[in-house]
């Protein structure tokens, strides 16, 4: 999961993904990690209000460090989920050409939502960190089913 600080978004798809793989038994199956295409907060903990807002909905994001994103990243995971078209482009630039496919969008798998993008919610208030969430998990559960499938 990538997107720009690692510390609203990605660590919020990542909370959110590594919950719904374990409650459907893929927890040994599904790896789940991420990181920032800025190296704004290498270290931090995720954005308390994205703490916050997470565990009202059962998702623990504390354990969370942010990091950066590397060209390791794309030979590690099969897959790389990226959050918008800022993120889509940085992490392309540092994307061996080999792992190209492995570079999509996380709203990709939205089944709910015709989002293109999950907004950033650093600088607003409370209802885009729900609104992200929405996103997230209606993703995350298209993903694991595209997975299953």
């Amino acid at each position: 999961m990538v997107c720009m600080g690692n510390i609203c978004r990605s660590p919020t798809a990542h909370g959110v993904l590594e919950k719904l793989a374990a409650d459907a038994g893929l927890a040994r199956r599904v790896l789940v990690d991420s990181a920032g295409t800025h190296d704004y907060h290498v270290g931090a903990p995720p954005d308390h209000r994205a703490q916050q807002h997470a565990a009202r909905r059962g998702y623990d994001l504390s354990a969370q460090r942010a990091r950066h994103l590397t060209r390791r990243d794309f030979a590690e995971f099969d897959l790389v989920l990226v959050m918008d078209g800022a993120n889509e482009r940085a992490a392309r630039a540092l994307c061996p050409p080999a792992e190209a496919h492995k570079l999509r969008r996380l709203t990709d798998f939205c089944t709910r939502h015709a989002a293109r993008e999950v907004p950033d919610p650093y600088y607003g208030g409370a209802a885009g960190f729900e609104q992200v969430l929405d996103l997230v998990e209606d993703a995350c559960a298209g993903l694991l089913a595209a997975l299953d499938g």
